[in-house]
């Protein structure tokens, strides 16, 4: 009989009947499929041992929905690595999923381009009170009218407990089952592609979690102790035995780009992702991801914290072929200019003009200088890469959980300070990425939360508390009962979303939509062409972009947050309009809908008048005379 089968791993339906299980398992000598539904002792089916350390074999009796684990050499019983769905959690049994099943309408969907995108990071199981991808579905079109254009998914790869980030996850082939079942997954996705909303999906492939992990059962080649790792022991990828080790990444990618329809991937901490092979295996998984999308555009974006722009050159001059870079560079310096804080990792960054306007410019503020805070050179060169790779943020879910409170940038700051913060990152050319609620000034605080055993628990409470104490004033006796408690329930439901709050704050979420709609629908906002803004200090806390059009179809954006500003003289030749014209004002953050106090006119006889806490756009209006001869 003829098998069929899409991938190298896993349990696969076959048009004939029954499954063809296979998994990747050289430590034992023996190995069994042991079926756990209907009544009765389970059945044990015993596998193929094939070449390289695979074990295979059609089993007749396994049909949809049939649970099962493999034995290894008559002793444990385990999850498949390979597992499409844990109904019970990661140590609990597999289940044979069919994933034709579910009717697609997105066959006209052509994928995404990064140009034009606008990112929104979500967590499924916090988005909304009920935390599941049906809930999640119902909220779609409210964010693709808002502006969003692309949804960036926290991990979803299965992982023990209630309620967890999800960097912790080991069945990485499951979805988490608290979510719902895989189809209601794939359901979102059909959605989101139906409101013309891509979707990426933060993977993790430089570590697994420290519970419900069985692949050392499986072969201890899966991890090695070549490298030091941060969240746990490293992964295998350049070993004389990574060959099954990276086909089984390679493999994963593959799959959510297939099965579900994802339109690309986030990878986490790539830092920790090692690998001397001559192909490293993050260029290997951007090749994969294109072929399994069969000419759907796809997107790859990296975290990256040494920020090695090597990860975005094309493959053919010696880079990885990735599309984006988290810019952390520019959230760091947009929290010292709205805080006045600059401890621990924000040592390096002052918040002021200059940087915004070299950020804006180049993306990394760090391209291979001295960097204090880690006492050596941080990051490599990528002054002419195009402004789109850089993906630029205030709010994330790693950096409002590492305040300490949890709290959201608007509790931090100023309400002006805020909103020119705001335009500047919504306005300027790099790809901006609004992490969950950041639209209408969600009031949940969002921290770290995972459900562990009691042992476990008390381990991870800890660690985060070191964590934290890089930070000096977290790390004072005062503050430590404030921090919360990672492994209570009460944490995890105090981070999720209010939507109600869309319409209290009903200012904060209209200045995203018109600042989203100007991005999308100015042609200058919306160029994102390299080369294309140039700006300039105008004082301490106050700088000028100007975006280049057309025939002199500029856009001034004026950014000041300091008090206001009399510019007077002012000898700054990008502040002059283009001939014939005059500036008016395009849109202002001190607008009333938003809360502000109005805008009077910025140029006028008395020169150069700029409100303080404020962000003003302009655009040149001609003039009834010529202008000068």
């Amino acid at each position: 009989m003829k098998l069929k089968r899409q991938y190298s791993i896993g349990a696969e339906l076959q048009p004939s009947g029954g499954t063809h299980f296979r998994v990747w398992a050289p430590r034992p000598k023996k190995l069994e499929v042991l079926l756990e539904a209907g009544s009765g002792a389970p059945a044990a089916i015993e596998l193929k041992k094939e070449k390289d350390g695979y074990f295979a074999g059609l089993v007749p009796q396994a049909a949809e929905g049939t649970d099962y684990r493999f034995r290894l050499d008559d002793a444990g019983c385990f999850p498949d690595p390979a597992s499409r769905y844990q109904p019970d959690g990661p140590s609990g049994a597999s289940q044979v999923m069919d994933p034709l099943a579910f009717t697609w309408s997105d066959s006209g969907w052509q994928g995404v381009e990064l140009k034009g995108q606008v990112i929104y990071e979500m967590h499924i199981g916090t988005f909304t009170r009920e935390g599941t991808w049906q809930a999640a579905r119902q909220e779609l079109a409210e964010l693709a009218d808002c502006g969003i254009t692309l949804l960036e998914v926290m991990p979803v790869a299965e992982f023990p407990g209630r309620y967890g980030w999800g960097y912790d996850g080991v069945g990485i082939f499951a979805p988490i089952h608290l979510y719902g079942e895989p189809d209601d997954f794939r359901s979102f996705v059909d959605e989101a592609h139906r409101l013309g909303l891509g979707v990426i999906l933060d993977v993790v492939y430089n570590h697994f979690g420290p519970d419900g992990n069985y692949l050392k059962e499986f072969s201890p080649d899966y991890f090695t102790d070549k490298y030091e790792g941060e969240w746990g022991q490293p992964i295998n990828f350049d070993s004389e035995k990574a060959g099954p080790v990276r086909e089984f990444f390679l493999t994963n990618a593959a799959y959510w780009i297939e099965e579900f329809h994802i339109d690309g991937l986030r990878l986490d901490a790539t830092q920790a992702i090692f690998d001397a092979s001559p192909e490293n295996i993050i260029t290997a998984i951007g090749k994969r991801v294109r072929e399994k999308a069969r000419g759907r555009s796809t997107i790859i974006v990296a975290e990256n914290e040494p920020q090695l722009t090597k990860l975005v050159r094309p493959i053919k001059n010696g880079g990885y072929g990735l599309d984006a870079l988290w810019n952390d560079d520019f959230h760091h310096s947009a929290m010292v200019a709205m805080t006045g804080h600059n401890e621990a990792y924000y040592t390096d960054y002052l918040g002021k003009p200059q940087e915004f306007i070299s950020m804006v410019k180049y993306g990394y503020l760090f391209q291979g200088q001295r960097y204090k805070w880690q006492k050596q050179r941080r990051g490599t060169p990528g002054l002419r890469f195009p402004p789109e790779r850089f993906v630029t943020f205030i709010q994330n879910h790693d950096q409002i959980a590492n305040s300490g409170s949890g709290k959201r940038v608007q509790f931090l700051t100023s309400p002006g300070r805020l909103r020119a913060m705001t335009a500047l990152m919504l306005l300027t050319p790099g790809t901006p990425m609004l992490f969950q609620g950041q639209e209408f000034a969600s009031s949940s605080p969002f921290h770290y939360f995972a459900d562990h055993n009691p042992d476990l628990s008390k381990l991870v409470g800890e660690g985060r508390a070191k964590s934290l104490a890089q930070f000096r004033s977290l790390a004072t006796a005062d503050m430590l009962p404030y921090l919360a408690d990672p492994t209570k329930r009460s944490t995890f439901e105090r981070c999720k979303l209010d939507f109600s709050e869309r319409e209290r704050n009903r200012r904060t979420y209209d200045l995203h939509r018109d600042l989203l709609r100007l991005r999308r629908e100015d042609s200058v906002f919306s160029a994102q062409t390299t080369g294309g803004v140039d700006g300039s200090v105008l004082s301490e806390e106050c700088l000028l972009l100007r975006f280049f059009g057309e025939e002199g179809d500029d856009r001034l954006l004026l950014v000041n947050f300091g008090a206001d500003l009399h510019l007077d003289p002012a000898p700054e030749p990008l502040l002059a309009p283009p001939d014939g014209t005059t500036w008016i004002t395009l849109w202002s953050s001190e607008a009333p809908r938003y809360g502000g106090t109005g805008t009077a006119q910025l140029d006028s006889e008395d020169n150069w008048r700029i409100p303080g806490h404020a962000a003003v756009a302009l655009r040149p209006e001609a003039t009834e005379e010529n202008g000068h001869d």
